[in-house]
């Protein structure tokens, strides 16, 4: 099947590889030109513009979008609207409000155009582990695209049926699912991110923990001086606790035991916001995501090591780079 994507960083770039590698002709823009060369160079179609990009695709096209949510996203939509013809279909994979999806779905359909929003997960890994995609929009647009979904999905082989579970009800055993109509994929992508900064939370305190068990002000008879490098790979094996983000953090871990190379200013990319937004526009308590979010806030000013530990992760997962420092204050006013 034939996609244009559109932003070629650390995820889109996967994404075509993998589809390239799935048998799928990609047609690839970025504006950093020496990166559409690159994916050039291992089989895709290299555009040198927008218009260029929609030229090299046959209708009805399917334009998928990777870039940053907000502005980015935005303009090169309208840009993109007025390229297109009826029957084509723009997605957005990055993190987008899903409130901004039903605007946008109104906006794009009235000109015959569909538009999915495609909640990505899979961070630098997803080209090797594939992506989990989380899909909201209209359910033909969606069954058209599915080929797309499938290959960049993990697939069955990634992890066995829930037990009592009927094979088959869904795609979601494949790694991907039409969660509902515009904003669905989104809006469950903005929680699935929440879920992590609690769970990322509670692993980087509770290793600051076994960390803090060997301080000096503690009695002999009661201070530890844990490995922690072991202990996260003995609860790989067995634990309750065991995930993919515990096999990061045994990663980084035995990269750097004292993660020296982190400065713990821990960056957040407005999924957790959303969520908390969300949360109180339902009147849902999410005391532990509420909580998670603010100690990123509080990571910027005063960073420990459970902040190291969860840049660490990020930069694990998804490649992040840490927060920048805050601005220096400014001289207090003479008299």
């Amino acid at each position: 099947m034939q996609l244009g994507m559109v932003g070629l960083g650390r995820m889109g770039g996967g994404m075509v590889r993998r589809l390239l590698a799935g048998g799928h002709e990609c047609v690839v823009w970025d504006r950093d030109a020496s990166v559409v060369a690159a994916h050039a160079a291992e089989g895709a179609v290299g555009a040198g513009s927008l218009a260029e990009l929609v030229e090299k695709l046959a209708p009805p096209r399917a334009v998928w979008l990777m870039l940053p949510a907000g502005a980015p996203t935005e303009s090169t939509l309208a840009t993109l609207a007025d390229l297109l013809a009826a029957g084509d279909a723009l997605l957005d994979g990055g993190n987008s409000h899903f409130k901004d999806d039903v605007r946008r779905a109104k906006e794009l359909g009235a000109r015959g155009l569909d538009y999915l929003d495609v909640g990505t997960s899979g961070g630098v890994w997803g080209r090797e582990r594939g992506y989990c995609l989380m899909i909201g929009g209209p359910g033909p647009a969606v069954a058209r695209l599915e080929p797309l979904f499938r290959t960049l999905a993990p697939g069955r082989a990634a992890a066995p049926p829930t037990s009592g579970r009927e094979e088959g009800r869904s795609t979601a055993e494949e790694g991907f699912l039409h969660c509902g109509p515009a904003g669905a994929g989104h809006f469950v992508k903005m929680v699935h991110n929440g879920i992590e900064y609690g769970l990322m939370q509670a692993y980087a305190e509770g290793f600051d923990l076994l960390r803090g068990a060997a301080a000096e002000h503690l009695p002999a008879e009661r201070r530890y001086d844990f490995d922690l490098p072991e202990i996260a790979e003995l609860w790989r094996r067995g634990s309750v606790v065991g995930s993919w983000l515990l096999d990061l953090a045994a990663r980084a871990l035995h990269e750097d035991p004292e993660l020296a190379g982190f400065a713990g200013r821990v960056q957040d990319s407005g999924e957790g916001r959303w969520t908390i937004e969300t949360a109180i526009e339902e009147g849902v308590p999410a005391t532990v995501l509420a909580a998670s979010l603010f100690a990123r806030f509080r990571s910027r000013r005063d960073g420990g090591f459970a902040d190291k530990l969860l840049s660490a992760l990020r930069a694990q997962f998804g490649g992040h780079a840490e927060a920048p420092p805050p601005p220096a204050a400014a001289p207090p006013a003479k008299d």
